[in-house]
């Protein structure tokens, strides 16, 4: 991917000069394309690499989310362990930073989407593509919004007009504007029209794919509101059903990184290094999950080093994956010696390995090698997660069309099928026989379709979305963890606070927008749609 040189050459190109004819002449670099002429397609890759990038490694999720919603655990605890900002909610020395990531980078996806719009606009040969970005706004900006509440939009990405100190909008304005916007621009894709040129998903340009992921957000936005807005959320999911959601795992949006290039996966970056390799495991709760209904996924998925400290730091060696061995990290304990020390934890199996070459962790699962793939899917939607959402929009009484519990069997079938873009294929009848095994019970419905979604989703390693959906939903039922020193009273965090920088720089639209949260800024504030 180019988007670096992309990004370079357009902000270049875009420093017009207002001088007299011969001052113009000298001061344009002719190598450098103005705003009338830059292709605003090179812009598409870079709104859509940013919002993955937003939602992907040590941009906080993987050091947030993934162990809120006890998707992995890890035994480390203190100001210089990172994970412990994930695992027992305890700040460590970079929370500050980690907490900023989705918020700075999300929103340099949606600038790029709104720059590329405002090129494309009015010109008729790129009409799909303006309407594609306004698609991808709506993406990175709902993502920020479900992260941290209340947000800058209405006087978001106006610095070139001269907006630098943007007033914040409500949680509710903004997930019914974004509606609406996704809406407008979902209809009006046409295929007749020219294709973006330039699409960094596995779509390549494809209007029709792009216009079933246009209704399938929508369908994703509407479900967030169930709690909060019910009306809206019925009307919204009827709408994306009837325009046409995602209809096979071929129409799942994600994106194959490329660490040559410098454009890795973020999740494969941060549990490559040694200390993730060692440190991070499945939680118990996921891989309990998953052995309770013998899912096949989890012999591609978890893995038991072998035995001794040695063999646990190893990343570039398999190991056991027999599902029978697979035994997930409680959430909550460390390696420090006392009342929290792994070893007293409930039903310990001990460690592994002697003298210098022993580790107390070394029976516990971790993720795979596929995991630590720098190169590996970065998921964006999936129709796994569509078809899931469809599920409990029948059950809720929407209009949607299909039953429930064909809906949760296309669910269960797609998210196992999804990862074959892992490289983990599993094939149709495995998958299916599974989900015959496994049915939608009426009465446990909404508890089993969002279990579903959250293991689906946690094993795509889009842990937003697993918090999101679990926020959400209220399942899992998870258990908090209450260790000494955490930041969120014992409770599993809702939301993040915002940029430590908004608070300086943008002072008093940061108050205003903190005067509305209960009890101020801070992880357990919840936000509008979150009841």
């Amino acid at each position: 991917m180019k988007k670096k040189l992309i990004a370079l050459s357009f902000l270049v190109g875009a420093m017009q000069l207002s001088c007299t004819e011969d001052l113009d002449q000298l001061n344009t670099d002719p190598t450098q394309a103005s705003a009338t002429t830059f292709d605003p397609n090179l812009l598409l890759p870079s709104a859509q690499w940013n919002y993955v990038s937003s939602i992907a490694g040590y941009n906080g999720p993987i050091l947030f989310q993934s162990m809120w919603v006890q998707v992995l655990s890890s035994t480390t605890s203190g100001a210089a362990n990172y994970y412990s900002n994930a695992d027992k909610y305890v700040q460590s020395s970079n929370t500050a930073n980690y907490q900023q990531g989705t918020w700075n980078v999300g929103y340099q996806g949606a600038s790029y989407a709104y720059e590329m719009e405002q090129l494309a606009k009015g010109k008729p040969a790129l009409a799909n593509l303006a309407n594609i970005a306004v698609i991808m706004q709506v993406q990175a900006l709902s993502s920020i919004a479900d992260t941290y509440g209340d947000i800058p939009y209405t006087q978001a990405l106006q610095a070139k007009g001269g907006t630098t100190l943007p007033t914040y909008d409500t949680q509710e304005s903004v997930y019914k504007s974004l509606l609406t916007r996704l809406e407008t621009a979902t209809a009006a894709l046409n295929a007749s029209s020219p294709a973006p040129t330039n699409d960094a998903f596995a779509y390549k340009g494809n209007i029709a794919q792009w216009k079933k992921y246009g209704y399938s957000l929508m369908l994703k936005l509407a479900m967030r509101l169930v709690k909060s807005d019910a009306a809206t959320a019925k009307t919204f999911a009827e709408k994306a059903a009837a325009g046409g959601v995602f209809s096979s795992v071929g129409d799942d949006a994600y994106i194959m990184a490329d660490d040559s290039k410098g454009f890795g996966n973020g999740n494969g970056a941060a549990l490559s290094t040694l200390a993730d390799v060692y440190q991070v495991r499945w939680s118990k709760t996921m891989i309990d999950f998953l052995k309770s209904t013998n899912d096949p996924r989890l012999s591609r998925v978890a893995e038991v080093p072998a035995d001794g400290l040695t063999a646990n730091q190893d990343m570039a060696s398999a190991g056991n994956t027999t599902p029978a061995a697979q035994l997930g990290l409680p959430n909550g304990y460390d390696l420090n010696g006392g009342a929290t020390d792994i070893s007293k934890s409930p039903g310990y199996p001990g460690g592994t390995g002697t003298g210098a070459n022993a580790t107390p962790i070394g029976k516990y699962s971790r993720p795979t090698m596929m995991y630590r793939n720098r190169n590996a899917p970065l998921f964006v939607l999936t129709y796994a997660e569509v078809e899931l959402l469809l599920a409990e929009a029948v059950v809720r009484g929407f209009n949607v069309g299909g039953t429930a519990a064909g809906h949760y069997k296309n669910g269960v079938v797609a998210g196992i099928q999804s990862l074959a873009k892992y490289g983990a294929t599993i094939d149709a009848a495995t998958a299916t026989a599974y989900a015959d095994a496994n049915p939608l019970v009426t009465a446990n419905a909404l508890k089993q379709i969002n279990e579903q979604y959250w293991a689906t989703t946690g094993l795509l390693m889009n842990f937003s979305e697993a918090w999101n959906n679990w926020k959400r939903s209220g399942f899992p039922v998870l258990t908090p963890v209450n260790y000494v020193g955490n930041f969120s009273g014992g409770q599993i965090p809702r939301r993040q606070p915002y940029p430590t920088g908004e608070a300086t720089l943008n002072s008093a639209n940061y108050k205003a927008a903190v005067s509305k949260l209960s009890g101020g800024d801070n992880w357990v504030a919840r936000s509008w749609w979150d009841k």
